[in-house]
């Protein structure tokens, strides 16, 4: 399985063919298929080997999280620092994790990836909820399709920086003569994504209770 998460990270899961994997990993197609069905199978497998980690430690930190402050108000700026470290230590625990889990959100934003898309909102959407609903707490007030849009442009923001992170590096590069750090960079993003969701909304509901 390395060798596909290393030609999946470099290239996209979408434009990875099986015969590189194949190649790569000086196997047969009959023995992929053994192990994983099809491309799709080998797929889920690399999706479930990333995000069950994921979504475990981030439990386990906004649990102790909430356990310090006794049942009050974790801020969008805590929320999304624990998000950071969460990825960080993936990014840390797997070779290829951090490129490999963008390439990921990017599939599953596919329009032709709904099977997959069911897929893994289904194993994890409770999981997600429970971060999505504290970060809304501590959100402006608004209706719940502004909601949607700002969720999605915080995540298309991170998305977008960790999978195109070494293009942006060279850029940085040649524009300032330095290279960014990963860890820098996402805790950089913060303050940015914690006024997207704080900015007043043009529209807004009349109450919240």
């Amino acid at each position: 399985m390395l060798s596909a998460e290393a030609l999946f990270a470099e290239q996209g899961f979408a434009e990875t063919t099986m015969r590189e994997i194949t190649s790569a990993a000086k196997v047969n197609l009959a023995a992929v298929n053994y192990h994983f069905g099809s491309k799709k199978g080998l797929i889920t497998a690399v999706a479930e080997k990333y995000l069950t980690p994921l979504v475990s430690n981030l439990q386990d930190s906004l649990s102790e999280r909430q356990a310090d402050i006794k049942g009050g108000t974790i801020t969008a700026q805590e929320l999304l620092e624990i998000l950071m470290r969460t990825l960080l230590q993936l990014g840390k625990s797997r070779q290829f994790a951090l490129p490999v889990f963008m390439r990921l959100l990017e599939l599953i934003y596919m329009k032709n990836q709904q099977e997959l898309r069911d897929a893994m909102l289904a194993r994890h959407r409770d999981s997600f909820s429970v971060f999505i609903e504290l970060l809304r707490k501590d959100a402006a007030v608004m209706e719940d399709e502004e909601f949607f849009w700002r969720l999605h442009f915080l995540m298309g923001s991170i998305i977008f920086t960790l999978s195109n992170f070494q293009t942006l590096v060279a850029i940085e590069m040649r524009e300032f003569e330095r290279s960014a750090e990963v860890e820098r960079t996402l805790h950089r993003m913060i303050p940015v994504l914690v006024a997207g969701l704080q900015a007043r909304a043009e529209h807004t509901p009349f109450t919240r209770i």
